[in-house]
């Protein structure tokens, strides 16, 4: 069977993919989210109806910005302006994750003030700023860093705690925040504009049949709903498939940023330090990168970003990242210490070119949910927070103007020519040019951008082609891990196994001839062996565990 499977051609597994609509292992379908019950059964039971002039789904960064800027300017023109904000976590911030370190030019703007009032969590000044290239054993610190990577005048910050302090002086406004409620559906009216969501209804069975303690969700409805889910929301998602948002622009990209926070010894705990590193444990043909920031209350957090269009879809960002605290120049930080909390989170980090169109009729897309990352900066969370204000003051002025107009376009040119569309157009060739030349080739574009031209060269590189399609098909991925030391350990102590001891007593394992057969030719494959003593042994541990009773 592997024989088979390595002489397919890679064409045929691409052709064959392309057919079924996939190209590779981490595609992620948008699917309708509406409500899988009878249709007679919803017509008998229908929703409660909450009416309000701005609907903004999902309570980051992005969209507590927007909702103070809206009720901001309505107190200040002396009119009544309702607005909701709609949350999937139990509560404003459970379900923000960011290793952050926080340029606060938004929140200048958004709450001149900010820096006088009390609790606000933005605490701990950036200090000394590093950036390091590993390789197995050694860190190698960069002379000198490229002026993104400066960040005087910036924070150390959890965004978890700073949403919720900007959701608490959202409700102070008068905005009426629901967390514990996730968007299930758009709703859209007779002529196809969005008029708001539906939250989900709850007390539907595995059968998706009613059970007795069934309730309908609650249509939202607004004259314009902002949505701030974050990057691949999934009502995001749907509204930019509907409108064709991403007709004229590049394929957004992804990366997959682990995340955990560690309370570590007072001796080595540095309030303020910043440090990024590249290199080890990923190869050159993998775009990454790492990051460790030394917060307050003896407090670190440190993550790994992995791009998603890497080509072997059996690398494991999660173990890698494992690997990555091996590394005695992180390991010398994290010994002693505990890890506290940890997550991960999905970054769109396609850039400018990536940008979807920002406005249909009915609404508007702003945060991660459009994809304002600054990915060579590292930061983002400054970005989201501008376009919540630019979308609000756009929808203020047509609210407050008697405009009738559904589609509220004012938002996209405000965006264009503001402080946001320059900074990530300075940056705009960074990311396309790993997706078309790779890594030693982003370092000189990235050299050229940065130092010299910052964002002045003439031309604007492109990249079409989705992550999940870069994923090398089946074959070719399986000969790549079969030829890696850890299969290579693997395929022999499998075949030592069974051959010293073919009835030894393991669930499932490979006893069967064409079994065997396909281990010899995995080992023939490998380029690397363990030594025998040392591959028996582990394997014997192993097996220990995995007898059946």
């Amino acid at each position: 069977m592997l024989t088979r499977l390595l002489a397919r051609p890679a064409a045929s597994w691409r052709a064959r993919a392309a057919a079924l609509g996939l190209c590779g292992y981490r595609h992620v379908s948008v699917v309708d989210a509406a409500s899988p019950l009878d249709p007679k059964f919803l017509e008998e039971h229908p929703r409660e109806t909450m009416e309000y002039d701005v609907l903004i789904v999902g309570g980051g960064p992005a969209g507590l910005s927007a909702a103070i800027r809206l009720k901001t300017r309505a107190q200040q023109a002396g009119k009544d302006l309702s607005v909701c904000v709609l949350d999937k976590g139990s509560e404003i911030g459970s379900h923000i994750l960011s290793g952050n370190v926080f340029q606060p030019t938004a929140l200048n703007e958004l709450i001149p003030d900010w820096k006088t009032m009390d609790g606000v969590p933005v605490k701990v000044p950036a200090a000394d700023d590093h950036l390091f290239y590993l390789t197995k054993n050694h860190a190698f610190e960069a002379p000198f860093l490229p002026p993104v990577l400066h960040n005087h005048g910036n924070y150390v910050i959890s965004l978890s705690q700073l949403c919720r302090w900007l959701g608490e002086r959202a409700s102070d406004l008068g905005v009426e925040i629901y967390p514990g409620f996730p968007g299930r559906e758009v709703l859209y009216n007779s002529n196809g504009e969005v008029e708001g969501v539906a939250t989900a209804d709850n007390g539907v069975g595995k059968n998706n049949m009613p059970k007795s303690t069934f309730t309908r969700g609650i249509a939202i409805k607004a004259k314009q709903t902002l949505f701030a889910e974050g990057a691949r929301g999934s009502l995001s998602e749907t509204v930019i498939a509907k409108f064709n948002l991403r007709a004229n622009s590049d394929a957004q990209h992804y990366g997959l940023g682990i995340k955990e926070v560690w309370e570590i010894d007072n001796s080595k705990h540095s309030p303020g330090r910043i440090e990024h590193t590249i290199g080890w444990p990923l190869k050159n043909d993998v775009y990454a990168g790492s990051f460790l920031y030394h917060m307050a209350d003896n407090k670190i957090s440190l993550g790994l970003v992995v791009g998603l269009n890497y080509a072997n879809p059996y690398l494991s960002p999660y173990e890698e990242f494992q690997r990555w605290k091996t590394h005695p120049h992180v390991r010398k930080t994290l010994e002693g210490g505990k890890c506290i909390a940890y997550g991960a989170r999905c970054i769109a980090k396609g850039g400018v070119q990536s940008l979807p169109k920002l406005t249909f009729p009915g609404g508007m897309l702003i945060g991660c949910s459009a994809g304002f990352v600054n990915l060579p900066k590292v930061k983002g969370s400054h970005t989201a927070m501008k376009s919540g204000m630019l979308a609000a003051d756009s929808v203020f002025d047509a609210l407050t103007s008697g405009s009738t107009e559904s589609e509220i376009t004012s938002y996209e040119k405000s965006l264009r020519s503001s402080w946001v569309f320059r900074e990530l157009n300075e940056v705009r060739n960074i990311g396309p040019a790993h997706e078309i030349f790779g890594n030693i080739s982003l370092m000189a574009v990235s050299a050229l951008e940065l130092f010299v031209t910052r964002g002045r060269l003439p031309i604007t590189l492109k990249s079409k082609i989705k992550d999940n399609c870069r994923a090398d098909p089946p074959p070719i991925a399986l000969l790549l891990f079969i030829r890696s030391p850890m299969a290579s350990s693997l395929s022999t102590c499998w075949t030592i196994l069974h051959e010293a001891a073919p009835t030894t007593n393991r669930t499932n394992a490979p006893t069967s001839p064409s079994s065997l057969a396909t281990l010899r030719l995995m080992n023939k494959l490998t380029t690397k062996s363990t030594p025998v003593p040392k591959a028996a042994s582990a394997l014997h541990e192993c097996t220990n565990g995995c007898q059946t009773p």
